[in-house]
């Protein structure tokens, strides 16, 4: 009966059928495993009254308490400023050599002649964007950002709004901001796990903005260098970042984060007892972290993955593979136990061009998703010619049959 309908089939082409054709190979991943897993003891608990570690990579908590009770953030609200002003620098806004003006407000409201941190830059007068970014994040100006928040928005109660915008875009949903330096104010919260999922979104889509929080210290004018607050600096090359707080409602908080190899961690404490508490706690998680888990670099940008069927094309191969490196974090020793699957269209069809995306590989780990990416052309495939099309439109249909 088929054979009866293959003439009529051949001069039809056929366009969007979703028929089967032979599964695609799984991707497996490439690290050789380690040794076997190691039980994790309990995370050491810091004094704070809301903490967590999460792993950067995934977004995996992998140790907390209270992490999504609201805590007023201190001056780690600057880290949100320091991601507003990089997103409006890359929209095209601001500019790093912008002049900004240390106003009347930005003098009163977060000068030397109060309580809180100041980076010393005089009144009435200019300097330079990229340099009170610098007072912002190393010396943790009040002064600097309310200068900066009042230059990109024209007042800091239109830049807060700004800020409110961008947490929500990153999934801070326990969030809200009222001011851009963190000076305790009604309606002015946070919780550790958004100053986390913040620091991650920071050091991901702005990591020369980022950087500016591992200088030790800054100088302005005829000041004396300050220096920066956070002592995990000067205790473990492998801390980078990001920024400490402190008020009388908040106690003392720091997140931190540091990168050993391929594998970065974000500890955020709040409501410390103290300066050095705050440290030695954080410390502690990061230490934890790396000891009891691990990142692997399961695939490379670039490297094929899978080779899938492509009808109607000019070559009947689509190489995928994944366009960034695809990490994943996992509690050490159960590298073996990662599941690789991908999810790719029944039935491609040209044309195809370097770099698209045709499905996703996805790993997950007793049975649950711990990191995904987009699959991409990693080789052009252009349309093949009208008796190609109508060649295999052919087999399609008779394959399907």
């Amino acid at each position: 009966m088929k054979f009866r309908f293959a003439i009529a089939a051949l001069a039809t082409v056929s366009v969007g059928l979703a028929f089967a054709q032979t599964p695609a190979p799984q991707p497996v991943p490439q690290p050789a495993a380690p040794a076997a897993a190691v039980a994790i003891p309990p995370a050491p608990k810091p004094a704070g009254t809301a903490w967590v570690l999460m792993d950067y990579t995934t977004g995996q908590i992998l140790a907390g308490e209270n992490y999504d009770e609201r805590v007023e953030p201190a001056s780690i609200t600057k880290v949100m400023t320091s991601y507003v002003l990089a997103a409006e620098q890359k929209n095209g806004k601001i500019k790093p050599d912008d002049q900004v003006m240390l106003s009347e407000r930005a003098w009163r409201e977060g000068g030397a002649g109060t309580d809180g941190s100041y980076s010393g830059f005089e009144l009435n007068k200019t300097a330079p964007l990229v340099e009170m970014e610098k007072g912002m994040a190393v010396q943790s100006g009040n002064d600097a950002a309310i200068a900066l928040a009042e230059h990109a928005a024209g007042s800091e109660e239109a830049f807060a709004a700004l800020m409110n915008n961008y947490a929500a875009k990153i999934g801070m949903k326990g969030s809200h901001f009222v001011n851009a330096h963190g000076l305790s104010a009604t309606d002015h919260y946070s919780t550790a796990h958004d100053l986390a999922l913040l620091g991650q979104a920071l050091i991901r889509d702005y990591p020369d903005t980022y950087a500016y929080n591992k200088i030790k210290e800054f100088k302005v004018g005829a000041m004396n260098p300050q220096p920066n607050r956070n002592l995990l600096l000067w205790r473990d090359p492998a801390v980078d970042g990001i920024k400490t707080g402190h008020h009388s409602g908040a106690g003392y908080c720091l997140m931190s984060s540091a990168k050993r190899g391929d594998q970065r961690l974000i500890a955020v404490v709040m409501g410390s007892t103290s300066e050095k508490q705050r440290a030695d706690d954080s410390m502690a998680l990061l230490n934890w972290g790396f000891r009891f888990f691990e990142t692997h670099r399961l695939y490379e940008s670039g490297k094929v993955i899978a080779q899938q069927r492509v009808w109607k094309g000019t070559t009947k191969q689509v190489q995928l593979g994944v366009a960034q490196p695809l990490l994943v974090g996992v509690p050490r020793g159960r590298y073996a136990d990662l599941k690789p699957s991908m999810d790719v269209p029944k039935v491609l069809v040209a044309p195809f061009k370097k770099g698209q995306a045709v499905g996703t590989v996805k790993v997950s780990l007793d049975g649950k998703l711990v990191a995904q990416a987009p699959l991409v052309a990693l080789n052009e495939v252009e349309e093949g010619g009208f008796f190609r099309r109508l060649w295999d439109s052919f087999w399609m249909w008779w394959e399907s049959e």
